[in-house]
């Protein structure tokens, strides 16, 4: 080796990290996964570990189901005791056995009163006065009116049918067919049959996000999930709120990628694989073919799974830290240079806002960085020759 590659190979050692460059190095990205601030250098910095794209990883990954909304507000069931609430439309009919009673005729000997629950929960009635319905049952409000009125009609007896359930209902709005009241049957009713009933998504499910407010409570899951995992399909309550958003899910590609930009779903699941070639694959003359890596914000219960309690707990003494809904950064890494990569990047998912980023190869640096110091000196020529020698 002459003076000239020897100089300028002592100068990449010492500069080449300050070539320019389209995002971190392979080694960087590893070097940087499992460290604290304190470690690393630097204040403020995002603590994550970094997990390989294997048979096991991959498969753990998939096969992992979201559970949003069970776990905030639980699947339910039953619809429990129905009883009365405001607004609700009453209709009380009153039966005499006499032809001259209160509510009797020579005509007719029942008499039809159409009621609406007031705010306070009462309803006015002829000879009896104000009462009290909320809160009770069409039984209980049937055996009230009845005992106020034994010593006052002939014989009585009522009946209370309910004609409209104002208290009952659950607001469905958004993208959906017709934004809507809709009234809760006496059987139990899940998100999906109330979306149907406000005629249901506009958009395709993987693209349809379904929230639930429910009191102080509020959660989100994709339409896809609900449909594909039943124990998402929860039972809704009377006062739910329902808002379905159509946002087209998306992934973006960075790096040495032939395509930098954010990219649509247009598919009901995507790989790796089919997220990689969806951006043109990687460019040949500068891609690290170990450096595929996809940055997320998993679930804690996937993280927790794929390092271990003991790794997971080490890595929260790190720093590391939750999303606004509980999920942990983590990187993934895809070693294309394995054939059984191929395979294994079929089964693993490409979730929302995931960010594929493909690293160039260290050569890359070196060639950059020769060139810039070689010119000055006019040896441009003999910079091939030295990145040979150096990388050989």
């Amino acid at each position: 080796m002459n003076r000239l590659n020897a100089i300028l190979i002592c100068a990449v050692l010492t500069g080449c990290q300050a070539v320019p460059g389209e995002g971190p190095l392979s080694s960087e990205i590893v070097k940087d996964a499992g460290r604290s601030s304190q470690e690393i250098g630097r204040e403020n910095t995002v603590a994550y570990d970094v997990v390989d794209v294997d048979a096991r990883s991959a498969r753990l990954v998939s096969n992992y189901v979201a559970t949003a909304l069970s776990r905030r507000f639980g699947i339910g069931g039953g619809v429990g005791q129905v009883v009365i609430g405001i607004g609700d439309l009453l209709k009380v009919t009153i039966f005499e056995a006499g032809s001259d009673g209160l509510f009797s005729t020579a005509d007719s000997k029942q008499t039809n009163l159409d009621l609406v629950v007031q705010p306070n929960g009462a309803a006015s009635i002829p000879y009896v006065g104000q009462v009290q319905f909320g809160g009770k049952t069409l039984e209980q409000a049937r055996q009230t009116i009845l005992d106020a009125l034994v010593k006052k009609a002939v014989e009585p007896d009522v009946i209370v049918t309910s004609m409209g359930t104002a208290s009952r209902n659950v607001t469905v709005s958004g993208a959906v067919g017709h934004s809507s009241l809709v009234p809760l049957n006496l059987v139990p009713e899940t998100i999906n049959e109330v979306i149907a009933k406000a005629g249901g998504p506009v958009a395709q499910p993987y693209e349809s996000y379904v929230t639930l407010v429910r009191g102080k409570k509020t959660g989100t899951a994709l339409l896809k999930t609900i449909i594909e995992n039943p124990s998402e399909n929860i039972f809704v309550r009377p006062g739910d709120q329902i808002y379905v958003t159509q946002d087209p899910r998306t992934f973006t590609v960075l790096g040495a990628a032939k395509i930098n930009r954010r990219i649509e779903f247009g598919a009901n699941d995507l790989n790796v694989l089919e997220a990689v070639a969806l951006a043109g694959g990687g460019t040949d003359a500068v891609v690290d073919a170990k450096g595929y890596f996809v940055f997320r914000y998993e679930e804690a219960d996937v993280v927790r799974s794929l390092l271990g309690t003991e790794r997971f707990n080490a890595m929260l003494n790190k720093g590391m830290q939750p999303d606004s809904v509980g999920r942990y950064p983590i990187v993934y890494r895809l070693d294309m240079s394995h054939p059984d990569s191929l395979m294994v990047g079929q089964t693993f998912p490409i979730k929302s806002r995931d960010v594929v980023y493909v690293s160039r190869h260290p050569s890359v640096d070196l060639i950059k960085f020769l060139n810039i110091v070689a010119r000055p000196v006019g040896v441009a020529s003999q910079v091939s020759n030295v990145v040979d020698d150096f990388t050989n």
